[in-house]
């Protein structure tokens, strides 16, 4: 999963009236998370033909993807790897610790909220909700699980920035809706069914059978 797909839609810094494509943002995650290992291995430097090699897209995608947030790399030299990752953190906006809420804490639910990217990217997961009188109440990975009637005000007192749904598809545009009414604007959906939010809130899909589906079909071909 891409935890920095909520980013999408940012805007170019340097040209504000030309919108960033979805693409390119996922893109600027992969190229973070390769910069963070080149950056483990102590090269101060790396080429867009390097990055290009790592990331599997080419060399010309790199620099034009990078293009859209300023001049980075310098010729003959090629980009600054510790600068460039903490540019590219600024950018996606996971430099400032966003706060995340949690609704359906089934066995998809518990596994993301076990999923050590999330912290070691600045994400926190500071509440949990379920609609299982079993479930609520208890803890799971450390976060107090509410009952789904209190997301609306956890939001509020909690600061949560974002939610993230596991709910089964019948009960995912009701919690969307609750959430949206709270003043959540990013939420990433892994029920599977079609949401419908506001234009300015940023819905994620994840829709897992279809990524196996796909998968299917490029077998079957």
């Amino acid at each position: 999963m891409d935890v920095f797909a909520l980013a999408a839609m940012r805007m170019d810094h340097t040209n504000p009236t030309r919108p960033v494509p979805p693409t390119t943002v996922r893109r600027l995650s992969t190229y973070y998370r390769v910069l963070g290992a080149v950056h483990s291995e102590g090269q101060a430097n790396v080429s867009s033909e390097t990055l290009a090699v790592l990331t599997g897209f080419t060399a010309a995608q790199v620099r034009r993807d990078l293009a859209y947030f300023g001049s980075f790399g310098k010729r003959g030299v090629g980009y600054a790897v510790s600068a460039l990752r903490q540019r590219l953190a600024s950018i996606l906006g996971i430099d400032r610790g966003w706060r995340i809420g949690l609704v359906g804490v089934g066995n998809l639910g518990r596994a993301l909220m076990a999923y050590p990217g999330f912290n070691n990217q600045g994400f926190e997961v500071v509440a949990a909700f379920d609609s299982d009188a079993a479930v609520i109440g208890s803890t799971v990975n450390g976060t107090r699980v509410l009952s789904a009637g209190d997301l609306a005000h956890a939001v509020r007192v909690d600061r949560i920035d974002m939610v993230i749904v596991t709910v089964p598809a019948r009960a995912a545009q009701k919690v969307v809706d609750q959430a949206v009414a709270a003043g959540v604007r990013a939420i990433l959906n892994f029920a599977p069914t079609q949401l419908r939010v506001p234009a300015h809130v940023q819905l994620s899909n994840v829709d897992l059978a279809v990524e196996v589906e796909y998968l299917s079909y490029s077998l079957a071909v």
